[in-house]
Protein backbone atom coordinates (compact mmCIF):
# COMPACT_ATOMS: atom_id res chain seq x y z
CA UNK A 1 0.00 0.00 0.00
CA UNK A 2 2.89 2.37 0.70
CA UNK A 3 4.79 1.78 -2.57
CA UNK A 4 3.99 4.67 -4.93
CA UNK A 5 7.05 4.34 -7.21
CA UNK A 6 9.07 7.06 -8.88
CA UNK A 7 6.36 7.60 -11.48
CA UNK A 8 4.40 9.68 -8.96
CA UNK A 9 7.14 12.33 -8.93
CA UNK A 10 9.98 11.51 -11.39
CA UNK A 11 11.71 14.84 -10.75
CA UNK A 12 12.50 13.72 -7.19
CA UNK A 13 15.12 11.25 -8.46
CA UNK A 14 16.94 14.05 -10.27
CA UNK A 15 16.65 16.20 -7.15
CA UNK A 16 18.18 13.43 -5.04
CA UNK A 17 21.10 13.14 -7.48
CA UNK A 18 21.64 16.89 -7.23
CA UNK A 19 21.50 16.94 -3.43
CA UNK A 20 23.97 14.03 -3.13
CA UNK A 21 26.33 15.88 -5.46
CA UNK A 22 26.18 19.25 -3.70
CA UNK A 23 24.99 18.81 -0.09
CA UNK A 24 27.52 16.21 1.10
CA UNK A 25 30.99 17.25 2.24
CA UNK A 26 33.58 16.06 1.43
CA UNK A 27 32.05 15.15 -1.91
CA UNK A 28 31.58 11.56 -3.01
CA UNK A 29 33.93 11.28 -5.96
CA UNK A 30 34.43 8.66 -8.65
CA UNK A 31 38.19 8.05 -8.07
CA UNK A 32 37.36 6.52 -4.69
CA UNK A 33 34.57 4.38 -6.25
CA UNK A 34 32.05 6.26 -4.10
CA UNK A 35 29.95 7.73 -6.92
CA UNK A 36 26.42 6.59 -6.02
CA UNK A 37 24.72 4.20 -8.43
CA UNK A 38 20.99 4.56 -9.21
CA UNK A 39 19.31 1.31 -10.28
CA UNK A 40 15.68 1.31 -11.41
CA UNK A 41 13.81 -1.83 -10.31
CA UNK A 42 10.39 -2.72 -11.82
CA UNK A 43 7.72 -3.67 -9.28
CA UNK A 44 4.00 -3.74 -8.54
CA UNK A 45 2.84 -0.51 -6.88
CA UNK A 46 0.41 -0.20 -4.00
CA UNK A 47 -2.55 0.36 -6.29
CA UNK A 48 -1.80 -2.80 -8.29
CA UNK A 49 -0.32 -1.01 -11.32
CA UNK A 50 3.16 -1.58 -12.68
CA UNK A 51 5.88 0.91 -11.85
CA UNK A 52 9.39 1.02 -10.43
CA UNK A 53 11.47 2.08 -7.49
CA UNK A 54 15.11 3.22 -7.44
CA UNK A 55 17.83 1.56 -5.37
CA UNK A 56 20.67 3.95 -4.48
CA UNK A 57 23.98 2.36 -3.54
CA UNK A 58 26.88 4.27 -1.96
CA UNK A 59 30.13 2.46 -1.22
CA UNK A 60 31.77 2.68 2.19
CA UNK A 61 34.00 5.73 2.42
CA UNK A 62 37.33 6.28 4.15
CA UNK A 63 36.24 9.80 5.12
CA UNK A 64 33.63 11.11 7.56
CA UNK A 65 30.95 12.89 5.53
CA UNK A 66 28.55 15.61 6.66
CA UNK A 67 25.40 17.20 5.22
CA UNK A 68 25.92 20.88 4.41
CA UNK A 69 23.99 23.09 6.88
CA UNK A 70 22.53 20.01 8.57
CA UNK A 71 25.24 18.10 10.43
CA UNK A 72 27.00 14.74 10.76
CA UNK A 73 25.18 11.57 11.77
CA UNK A 74 26.03 8.03 12.86
CA UNK A 75 23.70 5.06 12.67
CA UNK A 76 22.20 3.60 15.86
CA UNK A 77 20.34 0.43 14.93
CA UNK A 78 17.07 1.78 13.50
CA UNK A 79 17.74 5.50 13.97
CA UNK A 80 20.40 8.19 13.49
CA UNK A 81 22.26 10.31 16.02
CA UNK A 82 23.84 13.64 15.24
CA UNK A 83 27.42 13.95 16.51
CA UNK A 84 29.39 17.03 17.57
CA UNK A 85 32.74 18.39 16.37
CA UNK A 86 34.84 16.47 18.93
CA UNK A 87 33.06 13.23 18.03
CA UNK A 88 33.61 13.87 14.32
CA UNK A 89 37.34 14.26 14.92
CA UNK A 90 37.42 11.11 17.06
CA UNK A 91 35.52 9.14 14.42
CA UNK A 92 37.86 10.34 11.64
CA UNK A 93 40.90 9.27 13.67
CA UNK A 94 39.37 5.91 14.56
CA UNK A 95 38.51 5.15 10.92
CA UNK A 96 41.93 6.21 9.67
CA UNK A 97 40.59 9.10 7.58
CA UNK A 98 42.84 11.40 9.62
CA UNK A 99 46.13 10.46 11.27
CA UNK A 100 47.18 11.61 14.72
CA UNK A 101 50.79 11.91 13.51
CA UNK A 102 49.87 14.87 11.27
CA UNK A 103 49.19 17.15 14.23
CA UNK A 104 51.89 19.56 15.39
CA UNK A 105 53.59 19.47 18.78
CA UNK A 106 55.66 21.84 20.89
CA UNK A 107 59.07 20.21 20.42
CA UNK A 108 62.23 22.25 19.65
CA UNK A 109 63.77 21.54 16.24
CA UNK A 110 67.17 21.15 17.92
CA UNK A 111 65.95 17.89 19.50
CA UNK A 112 65.20 16.52 16.04
CA UNK A 113 68.61 17.32 14.57
CA UNK A 114 69.95 13.87 15.43
CA UNK A 115 72.18 11.35 13.64
CA UNK A 116 69.01 9.83 12.21
CA UNK A 117 68.01 13.19 10.72
CA UNK A 118 71.50 13.66 9.26
CA UNK A 119 71.33 10.21 7.64
CA UNK A 120 67.95 11.04 6.17
CA UNK A 121 69.01 14.51 4.99
CA UNK A 122 72.16 13.11 3.35
CA UNK A 123 70.15 10.42 1.55
CA UNK A 124 67.71 13.01 0.20
CA UNK A 125 70.40 15.69 -0.30
CA UNK A 126 68.70 18.23 1.95
CA UNK A 127 71.01 21.17 2.56
CA UNK A 128 68.67 23.71 4.18
CA UNK A 129 68.33 24.12 7.96
CA UNK A 130 66.18 21.42 9.56
CA UNK A 131 63.25 23.75 10.25
CA UNK A 132 63.02 24.88 6.64
CA UNK A 133 63.56 21.35 5.32
CA UNK A 134 60.79 19.91 7.48
CA UNK A 135 58.37 22.61 6.32
CA UNK A 136 59.10 21.73 2.68
CA UNK A 137 58.66 18.02 3.49
CA UNK A 138 55.28 18.62 5.14
CA UNK A 139 56.67 17.62 8.53
CA UNK A 140 56.40 21.08 10.10
CA UNK A 141 54.00 24.03 9.74
CA UNK A 142 52.47 27.05 11.40
CA UNK A 143 48.89 26.79 12.67
CA UNK A 144 46.71 29.81 13.44
CA UNK A 145 49.54 32.31 13.22
CA UNK A 146 51.72 30.46 15.73
CA UNK A 147 55.39 29.74 15.28
CA UNK A 148 56.42 26.88 13.01
CA UNK A 149 56.28 23.59 14.89
CA UNK A 150 57.16 20.02 13.89
CA UNK A 151 54.49 17.37 13.41
CA UNK A 152 54.27 14.30 15.59
CA UNK A 153 55.46 12.31 12.57
CA UNK A 154 58.72 14.27 12.53
CA UNK A 155 59.28 13.50 16.22
CA UNK A 156 58.58 9.79 15.68
CA UNK A 157 60.95 9.69 12.71
CA UNK A 158 63.94 11.65 14.01
CA UNK A 159 63.88 12.14 17.81
CA UNK A 160 66.03 9.90 20.00
CA UNK A 161 63.18 9.33 22.48
CA UNK A 162 59.85 10.18 20.80
CA UNK A 163 57.72 8.90 23.68
CA UNK A 164 59.25 11.30 26.17
CA UNK A 165 58.94 14.34 23.91
CA UNK A 166 55.35 13.54 22.95
CA UNK A 167 54.37 12.37 26.46
CA UNK A 168 52.85 9.33 24.79
CA UNK A 169 53.21 5.57 24.66
CA UNK A 170 54.77 4.72 21.30
CA UNK A 171 57.33 2.04 22.19
CA UNK A 172 57.37 -1.74 21.71
CA UNK A 173 57.07 -3.94 24.79
CA UNK A 174 58.46 -7.47 24.48
CA UNK A 175 57.23 -10.24 26.81
CA UNK A 176 58.53 -13.82 26.81
CA UNK A 177 56.37 -16.31 28.68
CA UNK A 178 56.97 -19.90 29.71
CA UNK A 179 54.25 -22.13 28.34
CA UNK A 180 51.24 -21.28 26.20
CA UNK A 181 49.38 -18.67 28.26
CA UNK A 182 49.81 -15.75 30.65
CA UNK A 183 49.49 -16.81 34.28
CA UNK A 184 47.96 -14.00 36.36
CA UNK A 185 49.37 -14.92 39.72
CA UNK A 186 52.06 -13.87 42.14
CA UNK A 187 54.37 -16.43 40.55
CA UNK A 188 54.51 -14.95 37.06
CA UNK A 189 55.49 -17.23 34.20
CA UNK A 190 57.65 -14.60 32.49
CA UNK A 191 61.00 -16.11 31.51
CA UNK A 192 62.72 -12.77 32.10
CA UNK A 193 62.00 -9.10 32.71
CA UNK A 194 59.95 -7.47 29.92
CA UNK A 195 61.95 -5.39 27.49
CA UNK A 196 61.05 -1.91 26.20
CA UNK A 197 62.27 -0.91 22.75
CA UNK A 198 61.99 2.75 21.78
CA UNK A 199 63.71 5.36 19.65
CA UNK A 200 63.29 6.68 16.11
CA UNK A 201 61.12 4.32 14.08
CA UNK A 202 63.81 3.47 11.52
CA UNK A 203 65.92 2.00 14.33
CA UNK A 204 63.14 0.70 16.57
CA UNK A 205 61.78 -1.71 13.95
CA UNK A 206 65.03 -3.64 13.25
CA UNK A 207 65.99 -3.55 16.94
CA UNK A 208 62.65 -5.11 17.91
CA UNK A 209 63.05 -7.76 15.22
CA UNK A 210 66.53 -8.65 16.49
CA UNK A 211 65.26 -8.78 20.06
CA UNK A 212 62.52 -11.26 19.10
CA UNK A 213 65.01 -13.47 17.24
CA UNK A 214 67.38 -13.36 20.23
CA UNK A 215 64.58 -14.34 22.61
CA UNK A 216 63.66 -17.30 20.42
CA UNK A 217 67.28 -18.45 20.35
CA UNK A 218 67.99 -18.05 24.06
CA UNK A 219 64.64 -18.83 25.67
CA UNK A 220 64.45 -22.55 24.91
CA UNK A 221 61.28 -24.17 26.22
CA UNK A 222 60.30 -27.76 26.86
CA UNK A 223 57.13 -29.52 25.81
CA UNK A 224 54.74 -31.30 28.22
CA UNK A 225 56.85 -34.47 28.23
CA UNK A 226 60.25 -32.82 28.38
CA UNK A 227 60.88 -32.54 24.63
CA UNK A 228 62.56 -29.33 23.51
CA UNK A 229 60.21 -27.18 21.41
CA UNK A 230 61.75 -25.85 18.21
CA UNK A 231 60.54 -22.36 17.29
CA UNK A 232 61.20 -21.48 13.66
CA UNK A 233 59.60 -18.30 12.39
CA UNK A 234 60.81 -16.70 9.12
CA UNK A 235 62.66 -13.50 10.08
CA UNK A 236 61.09 -11.53 7.22
CA UNK A 237 57.64 -12.41 8.55
CA UNK A 238 58.59 -11.27 12.06
CA UNK A 239 59.99 -8.03 10.63
CA UNK A 240 56.87 -7.39 8.56
CA UNK A 241 54.58 -7.98 11.54
CA UNK A 242 56.58 -5.49 13.62
CA UNK A 243 56.77 -2.98 10.74
CA UNK A 244 53.01 -3.10 10.19
CA UNK A 245 52.35 -2.64 13.89
CA UNK A 246 54.60 0.44 14.03
CA UNK A 247 53.51 2.10 10.79
CA UNK A 248 49.77 1.44 10.92
CA UNK A 249 48.99 1.72 14.62
CA UNK A 250 46.72 4.50 15.89
CA UNK A 251 49.00 6.98 17.64
CA UNK A 252 46.10 8.73 19.36
CA UNK A 253 45.69 5.76 21.71
CA UNK A 254 47.78 5.75 24.93
CA UNK A 255 49.20 2.25 24.50
CA UNK A 256 52.45 0.61 23.41
CA UNK A 257 52.76 -2.17 20.87
CA UNK A 258 52.91 -5.52 22.70
CA UNK A 259 54.88 -8.50 21.40
CA UNK A 260 54.24 -11.69 23.37
CA UNK A 261 56.28 -14.85 22.85
CA UNK A 262 54.81 -18.17 24.00
CA UNK A 263 56.02 -21.72 23.46
CA UNK A 264 53.56 -22.27 20.62
CA UNK A 265 53.06 -18.80 19.10
CA UNK A 266 54.06 -15.14 18.85
CA UNK A 267 51.49 -12.37 19.25
CA UNK A 268 51.93 -8.82 17.96
CA UNK A 269 49.24 -6.46 19.21
CA UNK A 270 48.97 -3.00 17.67
CA UNK A 271 46.76 -0.22 19.11
CA UNK A 272 43.97 0.89 16.78
CA UNK A 273 41.66 -0.73 14.25
CA UNK A 274 42.11 -1.44 10.57
CA UNK A 275 41.82 1.80 8.57
CA UNK A 276 38.79 1.86 6.29
CA UNK A 277 38.35 0.07 3.86
CA UNK A 278 40.59 -2.74 5.25
CA UNK A 279 38.71 -5.64 6.86
CA UNK A 280 39.55 -9.15 8.00
CA UNK A 281 37.88 -10.44 4.84
CA UNK A 282 39.87 -8.38 2.30
CA UNK A 283 43.15 -8.15 4.21
CA UNK A 284 45.15 -10.14 1.66
CA UNK A 285 43.75 -8.43 -1.44
CA UNK A 286 43.12 -4.79 -0.53
CA UNK A 287 46.76 -3.67 -0.87
CA UNK A 288 48.37 -0.73 0.90
CA UNK A 289 45.97 1.48 2.89
CA UNK A 290 48.30 3.20 5.37
CA UNK A 291 46.77 4.96 8.35
CA UNK A 292 49.90 7.10 8.82
CA UNK A 293 50.94 8.08 5.29
CA UNK A 294 53.58 10.52 6.53
CA UNK A 295 55.47 7.74 8.34
CA UNK A 296 55.24 5.32 5.42
CA UNK A 297 56.29 7.94 2.87
CA UNK A 298 59.34 9.20 4.73
CA UNK A 299 60.56 5.88 6.18
CA UNK A 300 61.06 4.49 2.69
CA UNK A 301 63.48 7.34 1.92
CA UNK A 302 66.05 6.29 4.55
CA UNK A 303 69.27 4.57 3.39
CA UNK A 304 68.04 1.19 4.75
CA UNK A 305 64.24 1.43 4.93
CA UNK A 306 62.31 -1.19 6.91
CA UNK A 307 59.41 -0.87 4.45
CA UNK A 308 59.32 -0.70 0.66
CA UNK A 309 55.72 0.57 0.55
CA UNK A 310 54.86 -1.90 -2.19
CA UNK A 311 51.54 -2.94 -0.65
CA UNK A 312 52.62 -6.59 -0.64
CA UNK A 313 53.59 -7.08 3.00
CA UNK A 314 50.53 -9.00 4.22
CA UNK A 315 50.46 -11.19 1.12
CA UNK A 316 54.18 -11.90 1.57
CA UNK A 317 53.59 -13.01 5.17
CA UNK A 318 50.94 -15.54 4.14
CA UNK A 319 52.99 -16.88 1.22
CA UNK A 320 56.23 -17.14 3.25
CA UNK A 321 54.53 -19.01 6.09
CA UNK A 322 52.93 -21.37 3.57
CA UNK A 323 56.26 -22.09 1.84
CA UNK A 324 57.82 -22.83 5.22
CA UNK A 325 54.99 -25.31 5.98
CA UNK A 326 53.79 -23.13 8.84
CA UNK A 327 50.28 -22.08 9.77
CA UNK A 328 49.10 -18.82 8.17
CA UNK A 329 49.03 -15.62 10.26
CA UNK A 330 45.82 -15.23 12.26
CA UNK A 331 44.35 -11.70 12.56
CA UNK A 332 41.82 -10.67 15.21
CA UNK A 333 40.26 -7.27 15.97
CA UNK A 334 37.01 -5.82 17.33
CA UNK A 335 34.55 -7.07 18.40
CA UNK A 336 36.37 -10.29 19.30
CA UNK A 337 39.20 -8.44 21.07
CA UNK A 338 36.85 -6.04 22.92
CA UNK A 339 39.35 -3.21 22.54
CA UNK A 340 40.67 -0.98 19.78
CA UNK A 341 43.53 -3.13 18.57
CA UNK A 342 44.67 -5.51 15.86
CA UNK A 343 46.27 -8.76 17.01
CA UNK A 344 48.26 -10.96 14.62
CA UNK A 345 49.28 -14.42 15.82
CA UNK A 346 52.10 -16.43 14.24
CA UNK A 347 51.69 -20.07 15.20
CA UNK A 348 54.69 -22.31 15.75
CA UNK A 349 53.74 -24.94 13.21
CA UNK A 350 57.32 -26.09 12.68
CA UNK A 351 57.47 -28.00 15.91
CA UNK A 352 58.74 -31.62 16.10
CA UNK A 353 56.43 -34.31 14.78
CA UNK A 354 54.47 -36.39 17.25
CA UNK A 355 56.66 -39.40 16.48
CA UNK A 356 59.84 -37.39 17.19
CA UNK A 357 58.42 -36.43 20.57
CA UNK A 358 57.32 -40.01 21.34
CA UNK A 359 60.76 -41.32 20.38
CA UNK A 360 62.48 -38.74 22.59
CA UNK A 361 60.18 -39.60 25.49
CA UNK A 362 61.03 -43.30 25.18
CA UNK A 363 64.74 -42.52 25.39
CA UNK A 364 64.19 -41.65 29.06
CA UNK A 365 61.16 -43.83 29.90
CA UNK A 366 60.59 -47.57 29.48
CA UNK A 367 57.14 -47.26 27.90
CA UNK A 368 54.45 -44.85 26.74
CA UNK A 369 50.65 -45.06 26.80
CA UNK A 370 47.56 -43.40 25.40
CA UNK A 371 47.52 -40.69 28.09
CA UNK A 372 51.06 -39.48 27.31
CA UNK A 373 50.36 -39.36 23.57
CA UNK A 374 47.25 -37.27 24.23
CA UNK A 375 49.33 -34.83 26.22
CA UNK A 376 51.74 -34.50 23.32
CA UNK A 377 48.85 -33.94 20.92
CA UNK A 378 47.22 -31.43 23.24
CA UNK A 379 43.88 -33.21 22.93
CA UNK A 380 41.46 -35.40 24.86
CA UNK A 381 40.77 -37.54 21.79
CA UNK A 382 41.72 -41.04 22.96
CA UNK A 383 40.73 -42.57 19.61
CA UNK A 384 43.22 -40.40 17.73
CA UNK A 385 46.01 -41.38 20.12
CA UNK A 386 45.08 -45.07 19.77
CA UNK A 387 45.18 -44.86 15.96
CA UNK A 388 48.65 -43.33 16.07
CA UNK A 389 49.94 -45.99 18.48
CA UNK A 390 48.44 -48.76 16.34
CA UNK A 391 50.05 -47.35 13.18
CA UNK A 392 53.47 -47.22 14.86
CA UNK A 393 53.06 -50.88 15.91
CA UNK A 394 52.09 -51.83 12.35
CA UNK A 395 55.11 -49.94 11.01
CA UNK A 396 57.36 -51.90 13.36
CA UNK A 397 58.41 -48.89 15.44
CA UNK A 398 56.73 -49.90 18.72
CA UNK A 399 55.91 -53.13 20.54
CA UNK A 400 53.09 -53.53 23.10
CA UNK A 401 54.37 -54.30 26.59
CA UNK A 402 51.25 -56.27 27.69
CA UNK A 403 49.29 -57.20 24.53
CA UNK A 404 46.43 -58.82 26.45
CA UNK A 405 45.62 -55.85 28.67
CA UNK A 406 42.63 -53.54 28.04
CA UNK A 407 43.39 -51.07 25.23
CA UNK A 408 43.40 -48.02 27.47
CA UNK A 409 45.97 -49.67 29.73
CA UNK A 410 48.30 -51.05 27.05
CA UNK A 411 51.75 -49.47 27.07
CA UNK A 412 54.32 -49.56 24.30
CA UNK A 413 58.10 -49.66 24.09
CA UNK A 414 60.59 -49.02 21.34
CA UNK A 415 61.53 -52.02 19.23
CA UNK A 416 65.13 -52.94 19.97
Amino acid sequence: QRVHGIQENPESVDELRRLIGHRITPRLTAPDSLEPSFTEVPCTLGDGSRGSIVVVRVARSTAVHSIVDDGTFVRLGRSNRQIQASEITELALRRGAVSAVNGTCDVPFTLLETDVWREYAAERRLSRPIEESLVRLGLARSEGGTAIRPTRAAVLLFAEEPGGLLDAKCAIRLFHYKGERVEHSAETNLLRKPRTISGPLVRMIPEATRAIVDELASGLQMGPLGFEIAQRYPVRVLREAVTNAVLHRDYRLPADIHVRIFSNRIEVESPGLFPVPVTLENLREVGSRPRNKALVTHLREFPSPPNLDAGEGIRMMFETMERASLYPPVYVTEPELRREAVLVTLLNGARPSIWDQVHAYLQDHPAIGNAEVRRLLGTDNAMRASRLLRSWVEDGLLLPVAPGAPKRLVRYRLRE
